[in-house]
């Protein structure tokens, strides 16, 4: 039997396991909900602003954009979709942008809300950032990765989801 001293068994605060690690960690997702809400928020805003993006054909243009990264995506049957209302799926895309963002932001339906940036991110990348090469040239996969952590754990704080999840404990509390 080896001896020896424990390291972990001390804590200088007298809470025991409330140190600065174990806030670190139930807070580790925040910065996360923050950078990928203000993200998508802006990118939705941007595209719905940019009197360019938003038409069929032209510079700057959705149209022309989807029709240029068509031969080369992952999934040109997925262009091909767009391609039969660029515009319309030009809105789609902003529009879900924004509603990912905010839920994301508020912590609304936060998971549901992480899903869909997931998707928006995936479908980006199998079609517009497809040929990156290398492929971590490619911006929208990093976000796909970056959205999997909080559809796997939600926003447990500072969220509305825990405010409502809170407001449930307490009103089943005292019905018992």
């Amino acid at each position: 039997m080896t001896h020896g001293m424990r390291a972990d068994t001390y804590s200088p605060y007298s809470d025991g396991d409330r140190g600065w690690r174990d806030t670190a960690t139930r807070y580790a997702l925040v910065p996360l909900r923050i950078f990928l809400g203000v993200t998508f928020i802006y990118a939705g805003l941007d595209k719905l602003t940019d009197s360019a993006f938003m038409k069929d054909a032209g510079a700057g243009s959705i149209g022309d954009m989807m029709r240029g990264v068509r031969d080369s995506s992952a999934l040109p049957a997925l262009v091909d979709m767009a391609l039969e209302n660029p515009v319309g799926f030009g809105y789609a895309i902003a529009f879900g942008e924004l509603a990912v963002g905010i839920g994301t932001l508020l912590g609304l339906l936060t998971r549901l809300a992480a899903l869909g940036g997931a998707l928006i991110s995936l479908s980006l990348w199998l079609t517009v950032s497809w040929a990156a090469d290398p492929y971590y040239y490619g911006n929208d996969l990093p976000y796909l990765m970056g959205w999997i952590p909080l559809v796997l754990a939600g926003a447990p704080l500072l969220s509305v989801d825990a405010a409502l999840r809170a407001r449930r404990r307490q009103r089943t509390a005292e019905y018992r």
